[in-house]
């Protein structure tokens, strides 16, 4: 009897966002702007009280890190700095050290995303939610590095984003287009 063979959807899509491990985010935005005008810039620092829910390897967890968020083309390109707490970040940069860590891809039911990747043992080792002006955005890490040597990221995104802490280079204040 022929075994039926059950692929997972996850890239049928594409890739929304690449994202790097950074060392100091400050100095890297300014890197991509000045050498490369990407830009602008998009701050934020995720942790409580704007990230409502955090897990880490299936434990509650408290952590923070500061991101800057920016396009290349329909690319969404995103720096995170590590800050506080049990990450995978943390444990990125002690394996690798700094440098490209994930793929995000866009998801509209991402419980029924990680469940479907649960299904064929792929597990959701950090996660975080409630980041959005609603209560509502979420973002979930599989592991998926020893698999296809790069970690994939789940992302729903919140309806409205709150205001970002800071946006560079400061006179593009105004320009909302990547949140």
């Amino acid at each position: 009897m022929k075994q039926e063979h059950h692929t997972l959807d996850f890239l049928k899509n594409g890739i929304a966002q690449l994202a790097l491990i950074v060392e100091d985010l400050d100095t890297a935005v300014k890197n991509y702007w000045n050498v490369f005008g990407i830009g602008p810039w998009y701050f934020y620092t995720y942790g409580k009280p704007l990230v409502k829910r955090m897990t880490y390897h299936g434990r509650e967890a408290d952590y923070k890190m500061r991101l800057a968020l920016s396009s290349i083309g329909p690319l969404r390109i995103e720096l995170i700095e590590a800050m506080e707490g049990d990450t995978i970040y943390a444990d990125f940069i002690k394996k690798h050290g700094y440098g490209f860590h994930h793929l995000g891809i866009l998801v509209d039911d991402i419980k029924r995303k990680i469940s479907e990747a649960e299904s064929r043992g792929i597990k959701m080792i950090q996660d975080g939610s409630g980041f959005g002006k609603e209560g509502d955005g979420h973002y979930a890490y599989l592991d998926t590095e020893d698999m296809i040597g790069v970690t994939l990221e789940f992302i729903e995104r919140p309806k409205e984003r709150v205001q970002p802490e800071k946006i560079y280079p400061p006179e593009t204040q105004g320009d909302q287009s990547v949140i």
